[in-house]
C-alpha cells in the first residue's frame, strides 16, 4: 500500500519552491483573471530610458513574461535591434519551467544575430539579435535584461501598458530621467479605464490589466489603447541634429537640413524631361508625364544605411541606378517636377491597408513611408512613387483618407489625403447568360471597377494566362465544373477603371429536383462572409471603407425551360448601407436580374454590431435565393 501524501506537506514543499525563486517565474501561480483570453502574460516589464544629452541616450529593460502557446512565442519581446549608433551594454535571457525551475541561461553569445533587412531591401545596416528558443513544453517563461547607449534620440521607445491583443499584464513600468536640459514633450492617451498610475510627470506603472480580445472590424489597436510617446525638442537622427518644437519646425528641419542637397539632377536629365513637357501648359498635365517617366525609368529597392533610412539618396544616384525606396523615388520626382517648373511637396505618411493617420497635436518622428504632394487648384495631388503600375493620382488602400505631413519651404504641414467617397467605389457587372435545358450556363460578362475596388484587380494583368484561369476558378468558386474561355483585360489608367470581359461555361449550374431545375440568379457576386458572432461585443467597430456594388444579369432560357416560380422583390435599408434585388420576366424564355449592394463607411458602438451582422447575414440569405424553372 502506497503511503499518502497530504495537502499540507505539498502545500509546504511548493512554499519551499516559491521562496526559491521570483513568484514572477511561476506560471501556476497566475490570477486566472490575467490568463482569461491571453496567450502570454508581461508578468514584469520595467523599462527605464536616460537621455543624457540631445545625442546620447541610455536604455535598460528587465521582462518577465510567461507563455502559455505557439501564439504568445511573439510576446517573449527578447530582442534588440541596433546599427552603428548602437553600442549593446548586456543582453541575456533566462527560461524558467511552469514551476520556477530555470531549464536554460542564454548569454549574449547565444543570441542569434541578424540583418534586419526585407526582401526589398539592397542592403542594410541594420541588425537585430533575438532569442531563438523552441519549447518543449507550454507554459514557460522567459526573463530578459538588456542595456544600451544610442547616439539616436528620434525614436524614444513608447509604453504600451497593453502590447497587444490576447496579452494580458502583470505588472509593466516606464520611467525617463531627462538629464539633458532640452524640453521633453509628452502625450498620453486613453489611460483612463485602466490600472495605470502616473507616479512623477516621467514615471507611470501599471497593475493587472486583463487581456484584450480582437474583434472583426475593430479600430487600430493604437485608436483606442492605453500609451504614452515623448520627444525631444532637440534630436539626434544618425548624426544629424534636428528640431521639433512643432510640426512647422519639424518640417523645415527636413526640408532645409535633412533632405538638403538631394535634388540635383545631371543637366541632360532636365533637358529631356523640359522637352517631354514643352506642348503642356498645364501643371498637371506636366506632373502627368514626369510620374510616368519616373515610373518608367526607375523599380522600388530599399537601401537602409545609416542616416539612409531616413534621409533621401540623391536625385543623381536615383536616375544612374534606376532604383530607390520611397524616399528617394519621391525625391527623385520632386527633383524632376522642379525641373519643369511644377511644385510639389515632400511627404512623410503612413503606409498601409489599414487606416492611420499622424498625430497632429503631438510634433514627432511618425510614420513608415514617404510619397509626394502636388498642389492642384486648391486642392492636392499624391503620388505614390514605388509602383511602375499604379496610375497617376491613385493611392486607394494604402495611403488613402489620413492626415500626412507635407514638407514645405515654410515648415511642415498637416494635410489629409484623399478619402474615397462609398459612391466611388464601385463595381458593375452585366452579364447575358443562356441557360441549356439540363442547367448549364454560358455567360458574357463584363466588369467595371472604381476607386476602392479597382485596387481589388489591377494586379490581375500581370498574371500569365494560367494564372488569370486559376483566378477566376478561384473567384466563381460558388459554380461547379466552371470553365473560363476567354479573358480580356483593360486597365484604363487616365479614368482609373479597369474593364474584365470575360466568356464562362458552366455544366449543371442549376441542381435538379424532380421534373424542375433549381437556379440561383446570383451567380457571379455572391456574398458569402458573415462577420462573427459575438456574445459580448467589448469593442466599437468600424467599416474604414465603403462601396457601391451593382449587378445586371439578363438571362435567357432553352426552348425546354421555362419560368415556374420567381421570388419577390428584396429591399434593406439601413445606417450600414443598402440591399435591394429584383427580377423582372422580360419574355417568355428571358428574365433579369439586378441586384444593388451599398456599404457604408462608418464608425460605430459595439451595441450596434449585432444589427450589422444581421445585415450580413440577410444579404448572405438573399443572395442565395433560388428560382424555379420547369421542363
Amino acid at each position: 500500500m502506497q503511503p499518502k501524501i497530504s495537502l499540507g506537506i505539498i502545500f509546504m514543499l511548493f512554499t519551499l519552491l516559491c521562496t526559491s525563486q521570483s513568484d514572477k517565474t511561476i506560471a501556476i501561480t497566475l490570477s486566472p483573471d490575467l490568463k482569461e483570453n491571453a496567450n502570454a502574460v508581461i508578468r514584469h516589464k520595467a523599462l527605464e530610458i536616460e537621455i543624457k544629452a540631445y545625442n546620447k541616450m541610455v536604455v535598460k529593460e528587465h521582462r518577465i513574461v510567461t507563455v502559455f502557446n505557439e501564439y504568445g512565442m511573439r510576446n517573449i519581446g527578447a530582442y534588440l535591434s541596433y546599427d552603428n549608433t548602437v553600442n549593446i551594454k548586456h543582453i541575456s535571457a533566462i527560461v524558467y519551467n511552469a514551476l520556477g525551475q530555470e531549464i536554460k541561461s542564454i548569454k549574449e553569445k547565444k543570441f542569434k544575430d541578424v540583418s534586419a533587412v526585407s526582401g526589398g531591401t539592397l542592403f542594410s545596416d541594420d541588425r537585430q539579435k533575438y532569442l531563438s528558443y523552441t519549447p518543449t513544453n507550454y507554459p514557460f517563461t522567459v526573463e530578459y535584461t538588456s542595456e544600451y547607449v544610442t547616439s539616436t534620440t528620434a525614436f524614444i521607445p513608447r509604453w504600451f501598458p497593453v502590447e497587444g491583443y490576447f496579452v494580458s499584464t502583470e505588472y509593466s513600468s516606464f520611467k525617463i530621467v531627462n538629464n539633458s536640459a532640452i524640453v521633453l514633450n509628452k502625450k498620453a492617451s486613453y489611460l483612463d479605464g485602466y490600472n495605470i498610475n502616473e507616479l512623477s510627470d516621467f514615471y507611470y506603472e501599471a497593475k493587472n490589466i486583463k487581456a484584450i480580445k480582437k474583434e472583426a472590424y475593430a479600430p487600430s489597436f493604437s485608436s483606442f489603447a492605453p500609451h504614452l510617446k515623448f520627444a525631444l525638442q532637440e534630436f539626434d537622427m544618425k548624426g544629424v541634429k534636428g528640431q521639433n518644437s512643432s510640426w512647422t519646425a519639424f518640417g523645415k528641419w527636413v526640408d532645409t537640413d535633412l533632405n538638403k542637397d538631394t535634388e540635383e539632377l545631371p543637366e541632360d536629365v532636365i533637358s529631356e524631361v523640359q522637352n517631354l513637357t514643352k506642348t503642356e501648359s498645364s501643371n498637371l498635365e506636366k506632373a502627368k508625364i514626369v510620374y510616368k517617366y519616373m515610373q518608367d525609368k526607375t523599380r522600388y529597392i530599399s537601401v537602409q544605411v545609416g542616416i539612409g533610412g531616413w534621409k533621401p539618396m540623391l536625385a543623381s544616384d536615383v536616375d544612374r541606378l534606376s532604383y530607390g525606396d520611397c524616399k528617394a523615388l519621391s525625391n527623385y520626382t520632386k527633383a524632376l517636377l522642379k525641373a519643369v517648373g511644377v511644385e510639389s511637396y515632400y511627404t512623410l505618411i503612413y503606409g498601409n491597408r489599414d487606416i492611420e493617420s499622424f498625430d497632429i497635436d503631438f510634433s514627432s518622428q511618425q510614420g513608415n513611408h514617404a510619397i509626394l504632394t502636388v498642389p492642384h487648384q486648391d486642392d492636392y495631388v499624391f503620388l505614390e512613387c514605388t509602383s511602375q503600375t499604379t496610375p497617376f493620382g491613385y493611392i486607394a488602400n494604402f495611403t488613402d483618407d489620413r492626415d500626412a505631413l507635407i514638407i514645405t519651404p515654410d515648415g511642415g504641414k498637416i494635410v489629409h489625403t484623399k478619402v474615397y467617397k462609398t459612391e466611388e467605389n464601385s463595381q458593375k457587372t452585366k452579364a447575358i447568360i443562356t441557360v441549356d435545358q439540363l442547367g448549364g450556363l454560358n455567360a458574357t460578362i463584363k466588369v467595371n471597377s472604381k476607386g476602392t475596388q479597382y485596387n481589388r484587380y489591377s494586379q490581375l494583368e500581370s498574371k500569365d494566362q494560367k494564372g488569370k484561369q486559376l483566378y477566376y476558378k478561384n473567384r466563381f468558386d460558388n459554380i461547379n465544373n466552371l470553365k473560363v474561355r476567354s479573358i480580356s483585360i483593360i486597365n484604363d489608367k487616365e479614368n482609373v477603371i479597369l474593364t474584365e470581359n470575360l466568356e464562362l461555361e458552366a455544366s449543371k449550374y442549376a441542381s435538379k429536383a424532380g421534373n424542375m431545375l433549381l437556379l440561383t440568379p446570383n451567380a457571379f457576386n455572391k456574398n458569402t462572409y458573415i462577420p462573427p458572432r459575438y456574445e459580448n461585443r467589448t469593442l466599437p467597430f468600424e467599416v474604414d471603407r465603403g462601396f457601391v456594388d451593382e449587378d445586371e444579369y439578363v438571362f435567357t432560357l432553352n426552348q425546354a425551360l421555362s419560368i415556374d416560380v420567381m421570388f419577390e422583390p428584396v429591399t434593406i435599408s439601413n445606417k450600414f448601407g443598402e440591399y435591394a434585388t429584383t427580377i423582372e420576366k422580360i419574355g417568355d424564355k428571358k428574365f433579369k436580374y439586378k441586384r444593388k449592394l451599398i456599404i457604408n463607411k462608418g464608425k460605430y458602438s459595439k451595441d450596434d454590431y449585432k444589427t450589422f451582422r444581421t445585415f450580413y447575414s440577410n444579404i448572405t440569405k438573399h443572395d442565395k435565393s433560388k428560382i424555379t424553372l420547369k421542363k
